[in-house]
Protein backbone atom coordinates (compact mmCIF):
# COMPACT_ATOMS: atom_id res chain seq x y z
CA UNK A 1 0.00 0.00 0.00
CA UNK A 2 2.19 3.49 -1.09
CA UNK A 3 -0.45 5.71 -1.16
CA UNK A 4 -2.14 5.78 1.83
CA UNK A 5 -6.13 4.51 2.36
CA UNK A 6 -9.05 7.06 4.34
CA UNK A 7 -10.07 4.11 6.17
CA UNK A 8 -13.66 3.78 7.79
CA UNK A 9 -13.65 1.61 11.17
CA UNK A 10 -16.84 -0.20 11.02
CA UNK A 11 -19.72 -2.31 13.22
CA UNK A 12 -22.18 -2.25 15.30
CA UNK A 13 -21.55 -0.93 19.01
CA UNK A 14 -19.24 -2.46 21.31
CA UNK A 15 -17.15 -3.99 18.22
CA UNK A 16 -14.53 -1.82 19.64
CA UNK A 17 -14.03 0.96 16.65
CA UNK A 18 -12.96 3.54 19.03
CA UNK A 19 -10.13 0.95 20.36
CA UNK A 20 -9.18 -0.25 17.11
CA UNK A 21 -9.24 2.99 15.03
CA UNK A 22 -6.55 4.81 16.95
CA UNK A 23 -4.51 1.83 16.64
CA UNK A 24 -4.98 1.21 13.10
CA UNK A 25 -4.35 4.59 12.37
CA UNK A 26 -1.23 4.91 14.45
CA UNK A 27 0.01 1.56 12.55
CA UNK A 28 -0.91 3.13 9.04
CA UNK A 29 0.80 6.50 10.00
CA UNK A 30 -2.16 9.19 9.45
CA UNK A 31 -4.75 10.73 11.65
CA UNK A 32 -7.46 9.27 13.70
CA UNK A 33 -11.51 10.99 13.76
CA UNK A 34 -13.60 9.58 16.26
CA UNK A 35 -17.16 9.35 14.70
CA UNK A 36 -19.07 9.58 17.41
CA UNK A 37 -17.32 13.28 17.80
CA UNK A 38 -19.45 14.46 14.22
CA UNK A 39 -23.03 13.15 16.03
CA UNK A 40 -24.98 16.63 16.67
CA UNK A 41 -25.67 16.80 20.33
CA UNK A 42 -29.44 15.72 19.65
CA UNK A 43 -28.09 12.65 18.60
CA UNK A 44 -25.91 11.78 21.63
CA UNK A 45 -29.30 12.84 23.59
CA UNK A 46 -31.63 10.38 21.68
CA UNK A 47 -28.89 7.31 21.69
CA UNK A 48 -28.35 8.41 25.79
CA UNK A 49 -32.01 7.75 26.49
CA UNK A 50 -32.03 4.55 24.56
CA UNK A 51 -33.97 6.05 21.50
CA UNK A 52 -31.86 4.19 18.51
CA UNK A 53 -31.33 6.97 15.54
CA UNK A 54 -33.15 7.10 12.04
CA UNK A 55 -31.94 7.71 8.62
CA UNK A 56 -32.92 11.22 9.14
CA UNK A 57 -30.70 11.81 12.36
CA UNK A 58 -28.02 10.04 10.82
CA UNK A 59 -27.74 12.14 7.44
CA UNK A 60 -25.75 15.33 9.11
CA UNK A 61 -23.80 12.85 10.63
CA UNK A 62 -22.36 10.96 7.69
CA UNK A 63 -22.44 14.24 5.52
CA UNK A 64 -19.88 15.59 8.13
CA UNK A 65 -17.71 12.04 8.42
CA UNK A 66 -17.97 11.95 4.78
CA UNK A 67 -16.24 15.85 4.29
CA UNK A 68 -13.62 14.94 6.94
CA UNK A 69 -12.29 11.62 4.35
CA UNK A 70 -12.49 14.12 1.66
CA UNK A 71 -10.32 16.50 3.05
CA UNK A 72 -8.18 13.55 3.81
CA UNK A 73 -7.93 11.44 0.30
CA UNK A 74 -4.46 11.35 -1.09
CA UNK A 75 -3.14 11.97 2.66
CA UNK A 76 -4.93 9.00 4.22
CA UNK A 77 -6.81 8.78 7.87
CA UNK A 78 -8.95 6.40 9.94
CA UNK A 79 -12.40 7.38 10.81
CA UNK A 80 -14.67 5.32 13.12
CA UNK A 81 -18.36 5.18 11.78
CA UNK A 82 -20.94 2.46 12.57
CA UNK A 83 -21.97 2.51 8.67
CA UNK A 84 -24.12 -0.09 9.46
CA UNK A 85 -26.57 -0.08 6.07
CA UNK A 86 -25.32 -0.06 2.80
CA UNK A 87 -26.82 3.15 2.16
CA UNK A 88 -24.61 4.66 4.90
CA UNK A 89 -21.62 3.52 2.96
CA UNK A 90 -22.66 4.47 -0.11
CA UNK A 91 -23.23 8.09 0.83
CA UNK A 92 -19.99 7.95 2.64
CA UNK A 93 -18.28 7.13 -0.88
CA UNK A 94 -20.32 9.56 -2.49
CA UNK A 95 -18.42 12.06 -0.17
CA UNK A 96 -15.11 10.68 -0.49
CA UNK A 97 -14.75 7.75 -3.50
CA UNK A 98 -11.77 6.25 -2.92
CA UNK A 99 -12.66 5.62 1.17
CA UNK A 100 -12.48 1.63 2.27
CA UNK A 101 -13.97 -0.35 5.40
CA UNK A 102 -12.62 -2.07 8.10
CA UNK A 103 -15.96 -4.19 8.90
CA UNK A 104 -15.21 -5.28 13.16
CA UNK A 105 -17.24 -8.28 13.06
CA UNK A 106 -17.65 -10.82 16.10
CA UNK A 107 -19.82 -12.87 18.54
CA UNK A 108 -22.62 -10.91 19.49
CA UNK A 109 -22.28 -12.17 23.20
CA UNK A 110 -18.80 -11.08 23.21
CA UNK A 111 -19.55 -7.96 22.13
CA UNK A 112 -22.61 -7.60 24.54
CA UNK A 113 -19.55 -8.54 27.44
CA UNK A 114 -17.67 -5.72 26.19
CA UNK A 115 -20.10 -3.11 25.89
CA UNK A 116 -21.23 -3.98 29.40
CA UNK A 117 -18.24 -3.16 30.87
CA UNK A 118 -16.95 0.20 29.14
CA UNK A 119 -17.42 3.56 31.39
CA UNK A 120 -18.79 6.56 29.96
CA UNK A 121 -20.13 5.46 26.89
CA UNK A 122 -23.56 7.04 25.74
CA UNK A 123 -24.57 3.84 24.06
CA UNK A 124 -26.17 1.37 26.21
CA UNK A 125 -26.27 -2.74 25.79
CA UNK A 126 -29.84 -2.14 25.22
CA UNK A 127 -29.28 -0.63 21.46
CA UNK A 128 -27.53 -3.75 20.70
CA UNK A 129 -29.82 -5.65 19.01
CA UNK A 130 -31.31 -2.92 17.21
CA UNK A 131 -27.40 -2.40 15.82
CA UNK A 132 -27.72 -5.97 14.63
CA UNK A 133 -31.35 -5.83 13.12
CA UNK A 134 -29.89 -2.45 10.93
CA UNK A 135 -26.45 -4.03 10.22
CA UNK A 136 -25.85 -5.17 6.35
CA UNK A 137 -22.44 -6.79 6.07
CA UNK A 138 -19.94 -5.29 3.09
CA UNK A 139 -21.12 -6.53 -0.54
CA UNK A 140 -18.61 -7.88 -2.09
CA UNK A 141 -18.51 -5.15 -4.98
CA UNK A 142 -17.62 -2.93 -1.85
CA UNK A 143 -14.09 -1.98 -0.90
CA UNK A 144 -13.78 -3.16 2.37
CA UNK A 145 -12.32 -5.81 4.66
CA UNK A 146 -13.63 -7.80 7.44
CA UNK A 147 -11.81 -8.34 10.72
CA UNK A 148 -12.99 -10.51 13.68
CA UNK A 149 -12.99 -9.09 16.99
CA UNK A 150 -11.43 -12.25 19.21
CA UNK A 151 -8.37 -11.42 20.49
CA UNK A 152 -6.45 -8.24 21.90
CA UNK A 153 -6.53 -4.94 20.46
CA UNK A 154 -3.09 -5.45 18.99
CA UNK A 155 -3.83 -8.33 17.71
CA UNK A 156 -7.55 -7.46 16.01
CA UNK A 157 -5.42 -4.42 14.70
CA UNK A 158 -2.56 -6.92 13.42
CA UNK A 159 -5.23 -8.69 11.16
CA UNK A 160 -6.64 -5.17 10.09
CA UNK A 161 -3.54 -3.94 8.73
CA UNK A 162 -2.52 -7.28 6.64
CA UNK A 163 -6.10 -7.51 5.46
CA UNK A 164 -5.89 -3.82 3.86
CA UNK A 165 -2.29 -4.58 2.39
CA UNK A 166 -4.37 -6.97 0.27
CA UNK A 167 -6.53 -4.07 -1.47
CA UNK A 168 -6.00 -2.23 -3.99
CA UNK A 169 -4.01 1.40 -4.29
CA UNK A 170 -7.40 3.93 -3.62
CA UNK A 171 -9.23 6.02 -6.30
CA UNK A 172 -8.13 9.66 -6.26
Amino acid sequence: MNTPHVVVVMGVAGTGKTTIGPLLAARLGVPYAEGDDFHPPANIEKMSAGTPLGDEDRGPWLDAIGDWAQGRAGLGGVVSCSALKRSYRDRLRAAAPGVVFVHLTGDRALIEDRMSHRKGHFMPTALLDSQFATLQPLDADEAGVGVDVAGSPEEITERAVAALDSLPEPIR
